[in-house]
């Protein structure tokens, strides 16, 4: 594949969503061939997943159930969109992958590491981003921005099951990402989401850049 695939992480109220964007902005006034796509979804299945992933109407769900429906979104984004992408030699840029399943459903929801990775290798066919971008800050600013991002944009059930979790939850969550970032500081680059949005951009920008071509 002659593509790049980057992806973005983080916990709730990071920004991914924003530099994301930014960045495919970047990429496009510059004349990058570029796609943008998140996860769950990103397909029309994987988008009925999606919502059945993030109702709260199913706060019952246990996390097995869940990873497998993140696995089965996930195999048929990378076959249907991101591999094809990839082939075409365009810059895929992702909003969660792998590494979401890891540090929500491994780290936070403790299900185990070596059956994570079977089960990402399965459902990615061994696929693997060429950059992640990890933004990170404390669990408590992230989900206080959510809350004021639903109130803001007054959307009745905006919240997801996720930003309902406790902030035990959520403290693990950012603990299991930067455990993936240590574990692999190459691919995996740390940015304070503290910091200004066009700061952040930036040093985004810095990151990416050092790939693209």
């Amino acid at each position: 594949m002659s593509g790049l695939f980057i992806t973005f992480e983080g916990t709730e109220g990071c920004g991914k969503t924003t530099q994301i964007r930014l960045l495919e902005d970047f990429l496009k006034l510059r004349s990058h061939d570029t796609l943008l796509t998140r996860e769950p979804g990103g397909t029309r299945i994987g988008d009925q997943i999606r919502r059945i992933l993030l109702s709260v109407e199913n706060r019952t769900m246990i996390p097995i159930a869940e990873l497998f429906l993140y696995a089965a979104a996930r195999s048929q984004h990378v076959q249907e969109v991101i591999k094809p992408a990839l082939k075409d030699g365009r810059i895929v840029l992702c909003d969660r992958f792998a590494d979401a399943t890891t540090a929500y459903q491994g780290a936070a929801r403790k299900i185990e590491k070596e059956f994570l990775i079977q089960v990402h290798k399965i459902a990615t066919g061994g696929l693997e981003p060429n950059l992640t971008i990890l933004l990170d800050l404390p669990a408590e600013v992230g989900l206080k921005r959510a809350w004021e991002r639903n109130e803001r944009e007054r959307i009745s059930g905006r919240e997801d099951r996720f930003e309902q979790e406790a902030i035990e939850f959520h403290e693990r969550v950012r603990e299991g990402y930067l455990e993936i970032a240590r574990e692999d500081p190459s691919r995996v680059k740390v940015i304070n989401a503290l910091e200004p949005v066009d700061t952040i951009h930036q040093r985004v920008v810095q990151e990416v850049m050092r790939i693209v071509k």
